[in-house]
């Protein structure tokens, strides 16, 4: 049996989120002071790891493995400590005082009572907080790791996302149990942290999509699998017209953020090989162009409100690939070329132990192979891209009803 779900029957939150937002200060400032204490300390916390996330990788490559008290893992700690202090302070308090307003939006877990959202992220506080120590052992067991993708990085990047999603759910809740005709303050802050998500997804797929990888089906397949989620969770949940846009747009200037202020403060690697002449932090590479498919999105999901989400989801994907694609082809071969050798696109900073021979350090691409073999894998990574989008879409109208 096909289950076919009408967007008409499942309201997007037209009326909570209006595209347009006309308020005055007084009433902005209302809402969000009407947002509690412990949503905002969690905010705090998954933007201090996303900070501390990727200074830490430029520490990495700049200085190389340094003691683990270094300002980088210490931000990224702090997530975990504030999620601590946050959720540990709201499930106490929720469990033991009787007076407690959010006792009847609780759920009980281990004779424990309190909104579901921070049982998540208090989980995640425990498991990043668990990490710092595996990650030191690690490294004194088996010394230098250049990949993000280690057993101790995977236990704390579950942590943050932990944190995140943990965040998402406790705000969605109460933005759901708010007698408030108005939700701008929510949606802001939703969209915020969705752009936190998205920044710290692309830490995950770092691997799969720097830079000599962006002419090969590896980065097709990366980005049809993780980001639709972000992009179409951000869009169902709050209803903004231009949420996808708005999300992107984030990430892109938190990236370039990081390639105009990174390079400001000296650093020299500690550690061998050296094959890079490396005198200041190394930044991340220049933003993936996401921005061109997202405002298509957005446009799309704007006349398309009444379609089946399988529907919406396949159309989706072809524009998210297809746009994709387009664009970052032809801006890829810009980066590789000398033009893009600048303090604004940052492909002249290269890791410290870059071999010569490398194709990084040498500016070319990995071979792409058959062209027939990449558009068999265009065509597999829309089909992921359909799956990924139809889930976001899913656990927007999950979050758009949850109050607990």
């Amino acid at each position: 049996m096909v289950l076919r779900t009408p967007m008409a029957t499942i309201p997007a939150r037209p009326s909570n989120f209006p595209s347009s937002v006309p308020q005055s200060r007084a009433q902005a400032a209302e809402e969000t002071a009407a947002i509690p204490w412990y949503i905002w300390c969690a905010t705090m916390a998954v933007t201090s790891a996303t900070v501390g996330g990727y200074w830490d990788i430029s520490w990495h490559e700049s200085i190389g493995r340094d003691t683990f008290w270094t300002p980088a893992h210490m931000a990224i700690q702090l997530c975990g400590v504030l999620a601590g202090i946050a959720f540990g302070y709201l499930i106490l308090h929720t469990t033991f005082s009787k007076q407690s307003p959010l006792a009847a939006a609780s759920v009980h877990i281990f004779g424990f009572r309190a909104p579901m959202g921070a049982f998540i992220a208090s989980w995640g506080g425990i498991a990043m907080l668990t990490s710092a120590p595996f990650d030191n052992w690690w490294h004194d067991a088996y010394g230098i790791d250049v990949k993000i993708v280690s057993p101790p990085h995977i236990l704390l990047i579950s942590g943050v996302y932990a944190v995140v999603i943990g965040t998402l759910v406790l705000l969605a809740g109460h933005m759901n149990r708010s007698q408030s005709k108005s939700h701008v303050a929510e949606q802001r802050l939703i969209l915020y942290i969705n752009g936190i998500m998205l920044v710290q997804m692309m830490i995950l797929l770092m691997e799969a999509t720097n830079l000599p990888y962006l002419h090969s089906i590896r980065t097709y397949l990366a980005i049809a699998a993780l980001p639709p989620i972000v992009l179409a969770l951000s869009s169902r949940l709050t209803g903004f017209r231009f949420a996808a846009t708005s999300v992107s747009a984030f990430y892109m200037l938190f990236r370039l953020g990081l390639i105009l202020v990174l390079p400001l403060f000296p650093a020299e690697p500690k550690l061998g090989p050296v094959y890079q002449q490396v005198t200041h932090f190394i930044p991340p590479d220049f933003p993936l162009l996401f921005i061109v498919p997202a405002i298509a999105l957005d446009l799309l999901w704007q006349r398309t409100k009444t379609w089946n989400s399988w529907k919406i989801a396949a159309v989706s994907s072809f524009i998210w690939i297809t746009l994709f694609t387009a664009v970052e082809w032809p801006f890829a071969s810009f980066l590789m070329s000398s033009a893009s050798r600048n303090w604004f696109f940052g492909t002249n900073y290269l890791y410290y132990a870059l071999p010569p021979a490398s194709f990084l350090a040498r500016h070319v691409f990995y071979p792409t192979g058959p062209a027939a073999i990449f558009f068999l894998g265009l065509l597999g990574a829309m089909l992921i891209a359909t799956i990924t989008f139809r889930w976001g879409l899913t656990r927007g109208e999950w979050l758009g009803k949850i109050k607990r």
